[in-house]
C-alpha cells in the first residue's frame, strides 16, 4: 500500500524540528520519510517576517528546511497557513546553521531595512539592527549554493558604497559571486509601486548561468480594479463610481514599523497620494464600508494585503495594529518567485549539483 503523500510531509517537518544532540545525526531518519520524486531545491530563510518572500519562494520551486523569525505574531501567521513550514521563533542571531551544512541550496532573508531606510537615520553598518554580520554568519555555516537578500532601496546610495564593497569582498572570500539590482513590484504585476533591492550571492560555478528576471508582459491592476470587490462587499452604493476613479497603481504600502504609531497608510506626502485615488490614508478600517456610506473610504487590513500580493487566504494572527505591521513589512511574493525562479533555473543548469 502506497503511503499518503501529507503524510509523509509532515513526518519529514517533524523530523526536522527534533533538536540534533552533538555527537548524535537525525539524517537517517530524515532520509526515511522523505516524499518519492524528485527532490526539490532546500531554502532557509532569515527574518521571514507574515511570509511574502517564503510564498513567493516557494512558488519558484524550493522546499523550506526553515524559517526563522524574531516576531511572535509573524511565526503565529506563518504556522497558521502554512502547518508543514518549520518555524523557529527565535532571534536570528541565536540561530545555529551548522546542522544545515552543504544541506541548503537558497539561503533567503529579508534583512532589516531601517539601517538603510532614507526615513531613518541612515547609520548602515553602525546601526545595532544591522543583521549582515548574522547572515554572513549563518551563510559561513551552512556554505548554501545561493543567497538572496532584500532590502531597500536606500541599501544602493552613495553612502553605502564602502560597505557594499565590504560585503562583496566578504562574500567572495567564501567562494561567492555577488550582484544587486534594483526592482519595482508594480513591473511583476503587483498593483502597488514598492521598490526593493535584491542581492544575489551564487559559488562561482553556477554564477555565470545566474540572469535577473524580466518585468512580467502585463501591467498590473489599478487600485480601482484590485480592490473593486472588496470595497463592495458590503453593498455601497458608490463602490463603482470610487473604482473608475481609483486608476494607476497604489503608492509605496508603509507603516509597518513598531515604532510607528496606529495603523494608517503613512506620513503626509503618501496620504495626499493615496487621496488622489480617492482613500482616506489616516487610518485602516475594520470592514469595508457600508452602503449608505458617503466621502473617502479607509482600506482593511485585507485590502493592504492584496495590494501586496498576498493571496487572499493568507490570513495575519494578531489584532488590527499587529496585522497591518506584518502586511506593512512585507515583500510582495510575485517579486520574491521572480528573482528565487531565476536563481533555481541557474541550480538547475549545474548537473553535477
Amino acid at each position: 500500500m502506497k503511503k499518503d503523500a501529507s503524510a509523509s510531509r509532515r513526518s519529514h517537518a517533524l523530523a526536522l524540528r527534533q533538536p540534533i544532540a552533538k555527537g548524535s545525526s537525525n539524517r537517517r531518519a530524515v532520509k526515511a520519510v522523505r516524499p518519492v520524486g524528485p527532490r526539490k531545491p532546500t531554502t532557509i530563510e532569515l527574518c521571514a517576517g507574515a511570509g511574502g518572500q517564503a510564498l513567493g519562494v516557494a512558488r519558484a520551486g524550493f522546499d523550506h528546511l526553515a524559517l526563522v523569525e524574531f516576531d511572535a505574531a509573524c511565526c503565529s501567521t506563518l504556522r497558521a497557513n502554512r502547518p508543514l513550514w518549520n518555524v523557529f521563533h527565535c532571534d536570528v542571531a541565536k540561530f545555529d546553521g551548522r546542522r544545515y551544512l552543504d544541506k541548503v541550496d537558497l539561503l533567503a532573508a529579508g534583512l532589516p531595512c531601517l539601517p538603510f531606510t532614507v526615513a531613518g537615520k541612515q547609520e548602515g553598518e553602525l546601526d545595532e539592527r544591522n543583521m549582515f554580520p548574522e547572515a554572513l554568519r549563518l551563510i559561513e555555516e551552512m556554505r548554501p549554493k545561493a543567497i538572496m537578500i532584500e532590502n531597500v532601496a536606500g541599501f544602493l546610495a552613495p553612502r553605502f558604497e564602502t560597505y557594499r564593497e565590504q560585503l562583496r569582498n566578504q562574500l567572495g572570500l567564501l567562494g561567492y559571486a555577488v550582484v544587486w539590482r534594483l526592482f519595482n513590484a508594480v513591473d511583476f504585476g503587483v498593483p502597488q509601486a514598492r521598490q526593493r533591492v535584491f542581492i544575489v550571492a551564487m559559488l562561482k560555478r553556477y554564477s555565470s548561468a545566474f540572469a535577473w528576471p524580466e518585468p512580467a508582459a502585463k501591467p498590473p491592476l489599478s487600485v480601482g480594479d484590485a480592490l473593486y470587490d472588496l470595497m463592495a462587499e458590503n453593498g455601497w452604493a458608490d463602490a463603482k463610481a470610487w473604482r473608475s476613479n481609483a486608476t494607476g497603481p497604489a503608492p509605496t504600502i508603509v507603516g509597518g514599523s513598531k515604532k510607528h504609531g496606529g495603523p494608517d497608510l503613512g506620513p503626509t506626502r503618501t496620504r495626499q497620494a493615496w487621496e488622489k485615488l480617492g482613500v482616506n490614508g489616516k487610518s485602516v478600517a475594520d470592514a469595508a464600508p457600508d452602503r449608505a456610506f458617503v466621502g473617502l473610504p479607509r482600506l482593511t487590513v485585507a485590502m493592504v494585503a492584496r495590494l501586496q500580493g498576498f493571496p487572499d487566504a493568507w490570513k495575519f494572527s494578531g489584532g488590527k495594529t499587529a496585522a497591518y505591521r506584518q502586511v506593512g513589512n512585507a515583500l510582495p511574493p510575485q517579486l520574491a518567485q521572480a528573482v528565487a525562479k531565476s536563481i533555481r533555473t541557474a541550480l538547475m543548469a549545474d548537473k553535477t549539483s
